[in-house]
């Protein structure tokens, strides 16, 4: 059995960002957007209701989510960045209401299944001919490869992941001997 990975290539991840986008597929497109950007595990995701993310007084995305995990059953508070809210912000139109699911199956008016998740992420990541192990947690583990990449520090990334052993992130950054070499190569004291 092989491991998901992140994936490595920021124009892969750009690419698959907007897979949906193009086609109009909004709910499809803030799935991937929301696996992208907060790092929420799948299950986290796909129960996420318009109360958890939507101000119903002003009429806006709020700037963060706070929700409590699955998994852990710790409780969490995700700063959203500009194009998490964008996303939603899109999304919004015409699907905000109390109560609802943001990952609505619209025939059930229940979230998608973790299934229809995976096929969903599956196709854009087939499409566009990205590694054959992409599925939802490879979103998450895109968040983590690129933002240490980009400098965020381990220990934040456990802390954001909840992970209780250095060595459970260390796995979930995926590095390779290409990103070592990067750091080998790229040092210098001049």
């Amino acid at each position: 059995m092989t491991t998901t990975q992140p994936v490595r290539s920021k124009i892969q991840v750009q690419l698959l960002a907007a897979y949906y986008l193009k086609s109009g597929e909004i709910r499809n497109y803030v799935l991937i957007i929301l696996g992208l950007y907060t790092a929420l595990r799948s299950s986290d995701i796909l129960r996420l209701q318009w109360d958890d993310v939507y101000d119903f007084e002003n009429e806006r995305v709020k700037a963060d989510i706070c929700i409590y995990e699955c998994k852990t059953g710790k409780s969490k508070i995700i700063a959203l960045n500009k194009t998490a809210i964008g996303a939603l912000t899109l999304h919004a139109a015409g699907n905000v209401r109390r109560g609802a699911y943001i990952l609505e199956n619209t025939k059930t008016l229940k979230a998608i299944s973790r299934i229809q998740a995976y096929r969903i992420i599956r196709a854009a990541g087939e499409a566009l001919g990205l590694e054959r192990n992409i599925s939802c947690h490879a979103l998450r583990k895109t968040f983590g490869y690129h933002a240490w990449r980009d400098g965020a520090k381990p220990v934040v990334l456990m802390d954001i992941f909840n992970h209780s052993s250095y060595e459970v992130t260390k796995r979930y950054l995926g590095i390779t001997q290409d990103d070592k070499n990067d750091v080998y190569l790229g040092l210098s004291f001049n």
